[in-house]
């Protein structure tokens, strides 16, 4: 990523932080399409492809089009991270949690992929680590209601507490 875009997106990340921005949808977008960006068309057509078959219910082509993408741009984490969506819509959790994993290695500012992995760790029964991982990705964008819901949620369950 040219040092421009890695500036706007640093700026963007932290306009999505403000927990009072009122135009975080927006900034949302943003800071997704920046990330969707691989520099190259070809791998944009192949990210393009795994999400649209995504959005049509077919993830063994989904997961074909995004393992094809990541082979071909190992170093581009959005693609990682689309795979690592369709395979936990597989219920492959473990490779999922490894694509995850790359992400964040790539791009630990990628607030999607800390919800995914709190997300496969409450599956898996892990939630003292599912709760750390939801509470790194609110500290990026404090304004994910599914997360903010399941920090609750986990913290509840952890102290004990009964609904």
């Amino acid at each position: 990523m040219a040092a421009q875009d890695q500036g706007r997106l640093t700026d963007l990340l932290g306009l999505l932080a403000q927990p009072d921005n009122a135009g975080w949808r927006r900034v949302e977008r943003q800071v997704v399409t920046e990330w969707s960006k691989s520099g190259s068309p070809a791998m944009d057509l192949l990210l393009q492809r795994g999400r649209d078959a995504m959005g049509e219910g077919d993830t063994d082509a989904a997961i074909e089009h995004l393992t094809a993408l990541t082979d071909h741009a190992p170093e581009f984490a959005e693609g990682w991270n689309a795979r690592a969506t369709a395979l936990f819509r597989a219920g492959k959790y473990g490779p999922a949690m490894e694509d995850l994993s790359r992400v964040l290695a790539l791009n630990p500012s990628h607030f999607g992929a800390l919800a995914g992995v709190g997300a496969i760790l409450e599956e898996t029964g892990n939630k003292k680590a599912a709760l750390a991982a939801y509470k790194a990705a609110l500290a990026i964008h404090p304004h994910l209601e599914k997360v903010s819901e399941a920090v609750k949620r986990l913290e509840r369950d952890l102290s004990g507490q009964q609904v």
